[in-house]
């Protein structure tokens, strides 16, 4: 049966509405994904105070500035995976079959952290987190592309209720899991996070018959018998080199936490750049797509400066809101996690706007770039309103926790600015024989971004707070500015694109 005989069937076996007007597999997709985001967004919000809190307090006590470091490799090791999760669908599994073995790495890797030990068994969740998240992510959004034909109108309005369960996820997470691991015990908030992922599972298989039909089932670029005993045989041999290396170089001191944050420093910038030759050379690749890719590149630079500040937020705003910040605020004590939630509540309540404000200026509203250099600008500006309360109180003085909630709001407008304008430019920009790999590349630009800073946040301290919060919102408004200033040229190589 040819792809297109299988994608017709596909749509046509999916029950068609159900829920909120929308196939009902949008209901599968949108509580396996809630409770995904629930899982891994209440475990992000406790994990590196987990980390540096010190044993007696139940933490494993790593310095302050490592945590922050692993925080940001274990993020761009996160982005980076979903490369595999993709292939490994595209190629062996099919898009159902990973998210169920995805959702079932990352339980496992949740429930490893709530098993009070040591260390390793610390890195042992972050491995299994990671590859299930990598599994799982890319591939249920594949998915909710399948429930809807090409021409279905609902289509967009399906991915904004999809991307609503995402946040819905985001939002409370922080909030339960954020309160029962900072005020009862760590490990109980990996349960309660476990405890979610099993929800988004239980969903998954229980509905996913019913209401998804054929979707995800297909492997659209299966490896033949000979090709499949060739990659296992390829997988089975690198994994026992990456043990013994592991073996021989850890106990020799030549792998040490620092060799490997600057391998993936490497890897975050050497896989994006790989990825920019291959589809400019290609000769699948066109003149007029050379010329977008051309314009692709000064995007995806601002995007990796956004997204270096933004994720911030989980480490260094994360630290922040612990070691800064007055917490007993107009008659409550608040949670450092809470913090966390400010993200996703601020996107559900802005988002329609700026879809709204976008849909009314239809052909006067700003250039791709131009809203790229805003999204930008609004990131340094959010970094640069962080560092005013050291400087009128000094930092020895905790500082009122409405600093950090605008400076959250600042940067989730430039998110809002720059993230879905992004994802909508990649697909215009991307050259036809390269789509879904100039897909994975956005979503690299957070790796990247997250590779850096891992190198940069050792350079933090209340000491210098000041001139870290400056010097790196200097950096984006310069970086801005000089975009704007390209936008024309940038706008000529897009060839058409708007």
């Amino acid at each position: 049966m040819s792809d297109i005989h299988k994608k017709q069937e596909i749509v046509s076996s999916v029950p068609q509405h159900g829920f909120l007007g929308h196939p009902k597999g949008l209901f599968t997709l949108f509580f396996t994904e809630f409770w995904e985001r629930f899982s891994y967004y209440g475990m992000r919000a406790i994990l590196v105070y987990y980390m540096y809190y010190e044993v007696s307090k139940g933490g494993l006590g790593i310095a302050e500035n490592t945590a922050l470091a692993i925080m940001s490799i274990y993020g761009s090791l996160v982005y980076m995976s979903g490369i595999i999760g993709g292939w490994l669908s595209d190629r062996i599994f099919g898009n159902s079959k990973a998210v169920l073995y995805g959702g079932i790495f990352i339980m496992l890797g949740h429930i490893v952290l709530a098993i009070p030990g040591s260390v390793a068994l610390f890195f042992v969740s972050m491995v299994l987190i990671v590859l299930g998240t990598g599994m799982l992510k890319p591939n249920v959004s594949s998915i909710v592309g399948e429930i809807y034909s090409e021409e279905d109108a609902r289509r967009d309005a399906g991915f904004s209720i999809f991307y609503m369960g995402i946040n819905l996820g985001g939002f409370l997470a922080p909030l339960l899991v954020g309160t029962v691991g900072m005020n009862v015990n760590f490990h109980l908030g990996f349960g309660l996070a476990a405890i979610g992922m099993f929800l988004g599972l239980a969903v998954f298989l229980f509905t996913k018959k019913k209401n998804l039909g054929l979707a995800g089932t297909f492997v659209v670029n299966p490896l033949s018998p000979s090709e499949k005993t060739k990659v296992l045989t390829w997988i089975g041999l690198g994994a026992v080199i990456i043990i013994l290396l592991l073996v021989i170089t850890i106990p020799a001191g030549y792998l040490t936490f620092q060799t490997f944050s600057a391998i993936v420093g490497l890897l975050g910038i050497l896989i994006p750049t790989i990825y920019f030759i291959v589809m400019y050379r290609s000769p699948k690749t066109t003149s007029i797509e050379r010329s977008r890719v051309l314009a692709y590149i000064p995007l995806f630079i601002a995007s990796v400066m956004f997204w270096a500040i933004e994720e911030q937020g989980s480490t260094i705003l994360a630290n922040y809101a612990d070691r800064r910040t007055q917490l007993d605020f107009a008659g409550i004590h608040i949670s450092p996690a809470w913090f966390q939630s400010l993200n996703p509540l601020f996107i559900i309540v802005f988002a329609p706007i700026f879809a709204w404000i976008w849909v009314k200026l239809g052909d006067r509203q700003p250039s791709i770039p131009t809203k790229f250099s805003l999204g930008l600008l609004l990131a340094g500006v959010s970094f640069l309103v962080i560092l005013l309360p050291a400087y009128f109180g000094g930092k020895e003085s905790l500082v009122n926790p409405l600093w950090l909630v605008l400076s959250y709001f600042i940067v989730v407008i430039g998110e809002l600015c720059l993230s879905p304008v992004g994802l909508s430019a990649t697909t215009k920009l991307a050259p036809a024989a390269f789509l879904a790999q100039t897909m994975s590349l956005w979503f690299l630009s957070n790796a990247a971004a997250q590779a850096i800073n891992a190198q940069i946040v050792k350079f933090y301290s209340p000491d210098s707070e000041m001139l870290y919060f400056g010097v790196i919102g200097v950096i984006a408004l310069v970086l801005s500015v000089i975009l704007f200033l390209m936008t024309p040229k940038i706008q000529g190589f897009m060839k058409g694109v708007r």
